[in-house]
């Protein structure tokens, strides 16, 4: 099925199929079936993610909760503690209505305000007990009010010891994923990616990147962030328009959804044996710490589900177990972690730029 709705969600640039945002400037209807269909493949994804990664665990199995949340709707938050690979990890389904939307939402869209909302979503953060394991993310969402809708989503890789192979690995898989559907989403889906998970508190970014895009729908501009001048908006402005919709946009979210296993179960598995001591651990607790700011300060799904009365332990479960803060911490010069903190938190281009290998290189950073 996956297949067929990718060969049928192919895009290309400047097609000639009719537009899909009518002459009053109303987005086409979603198909009848929108929010099962939607609803189906974010379940189905948390099920494949959970099974594969209990599998790749071997030991702890994730535990689940449902919820009903009393203004409409619920989900299922499924967490792993205590594992052989992993020492925290969830992953969350969740589809949610109500008749008041946040701030947050009516910010972007103001349209929808005072339509019944929609909302559906999987979500994902894992916490690797070994500090050569990166911590992950994924999020990919659904949403509907009134005239309005939308799909978003993403993922993230947030080493601590950093290794280019794995950066490297993670990207292509998810360029892969992106270029199935149309190769423009990826050119513009990583710098947003860049863009979005960036501490300006720190001026880091949080980790290695991956893709992120939202308020995904037939008006044609691909990026519609914050930073109008910023590389993701000169990209998309590059592009220009492109014609997609509700079926390619499903397509996309499917592909990249299930690309997450591949994306990161090789490197988990390559890196799980890696000897560490107390120094690699400190490290890892510290590096945590930025994790929890993102998250806290600036995480737009965070906000949300605060925002509107969903259920606190899921919302926050992306929050590691163990994780330490040091007044004024610098890391050695030359060291493998100021390699971490000098290349690994800025936007690089890892799949295209050479030079790289030989920064990584000396470190031991680069198989």
């Amino acid at each position: 099925m996956l297949k067929a709705l990718l060969a049928r969600g192919k895009n290309k640039l400047g097609g000639g199929a009719s537009s899909p945002v009518g002459n009053d400037g109303a987005l086409e209807a979603p198909p009848a079936d929108s929010r099962a269909r939607a609803k189906a493949l974010l379940m189905g994804l948390q099920d494949s993610i959970c099974a594969g990664l209990e599998q790749l665990d071997g030991e702890a199995p994730f535990a689940e909760e449902s919820w009903v949340r009393p203004e409409g709707g619920g989900g299922r938050s499924r967490v792993m503690t205590g594992g052989r690979v992993f020492e925290q990890g969830g992953v969350n389904f969740s589809e949610v209505e109500g008749s008041e939307l946040p701030p947050s939402i009516l910010s972007q869209r103001p349209e929808a305000k005072g339509h019944r909302w929609f909302a559906t979503g999987t979500s994902m953060v894992l916490h690797p007990r070994n500090p050569y394991i990166p911590t992950v993310h994924l999020n990919y969402r659904y949403f509907e009010a009134g005239p309005v809708w939308w799909f978003g989503g993403g993922a993230d890789l947030t080493p601590y010891y950093p290794f280019l192979e794995d950066a490297q690995h993670f990207h292509r898989t998810l360029k892969g994923a992106c270029d199935s559907v149309n190769p423009a989403y990826y050119e513009v889906f990583k710098p947003w990616c860049d863009e979005y998970f960036f501490l300006k508190h720190r001026q880091e970014t949080r980790g290695v990147g991956g893709i992120f895009y939202d308020y995904q729908d037939p008006r044609g501009v691909l990026y519609k962030g914050q930073d109008p001048k910023g590389p993701a908006a000169a990209e998309s402005n590059r592009i220009g328009p492109v014609q997609q919709s509700w079926e390619q946009l499903f397509a996309l979210a499917s592909a990249c959804g299930n690309a997450f296993l591949p994306s990161y179960v090789p490197i988990a598995e390559k890196r799980h044996n890696t000897p560490y001591g107390e120094r690699e651990r400190q490290f890892q607790l510290y590096r945590r710490g930025r994790y929890v700011e993102f998250n806290l300060v600036f995480d737009r799904g965070t906000i949300f589900g605060l925002q509107t009365n969903g259920r606190t332990e899921s919302i926050l479960m992306s929050l590691p177990p163990l994780v330490r803060w040091e007044y004024g911490y610098q890391p050695e010069a030359g060291s493998r972690e100021a390699l971490l903190t000098d290349l690994f938190t800025k936007p690089q281009a890892w799949l295209t730029d050479a030079s790289l290998a030989a920064r990584c290189a000396p470190h031991q950073a680069v198989g």
